[in-house]
């Protein structure tokens, strides 16, 4: 995947900083750090869309995820806001069935063998070598 930016519906990410307050956001809707922030918000609007989740349901998910990483010590100081995002996602699709967390584990895996051997600068591409 490269390093551009995905391709958010203005309509749905509306909806979503509507019904999720905290989504860190300014006059023209949700603000991203990174391009991998953007295309996890643009993953969870995409299964909102097919109907994986309901956004009281992301709520809650992202809301114990926030208090699960405060618990170990994450100071809350908005940096690792889309890290809670990420893991809140990756939990609601083990939990609904669309990935198992072997498999969420397995690419993850494959993500960071991919990220090693990717020179500073370019892009990760996923290899089928990357899953050993």
């Amino acid at each position: 995947m490269s390093g551009a930016v995905a391709e958010i519906d203005p309509g749905a990410a509306r909806r979503a900083t509507d019904e999720v307050a905290s989504i860190p956001r300014d006059r023209e809707g949700p603000v991203f750090c990174e391009p991998w922030e953007a295309q996890a918000f643009a993953m969870a609007l995409a299964l909102h869309a097919r109907g994986v989740f309901t956004w009281p349901e992301w709520a809650a998910t992202l809301a114990a995820e926030i208090a699960r990483a405060q618990a170990a010590g994450d100071p809350d100081t908005g940096e690792t806001y889309y890290r809670h995002w990420l893991a809140a996602l990756e939990r609601l699709v083990a939990d609904k069935g669309v990935a198992s967390t072997a498999t969420l584990a397995r690419y993850y895996d494959a993500w960071d063998h991919a990220a090693d051997r990717t020179p500073h600068g370019k892009a990760i591409e996923l290899k089928a070598e990357d899953f050993w």
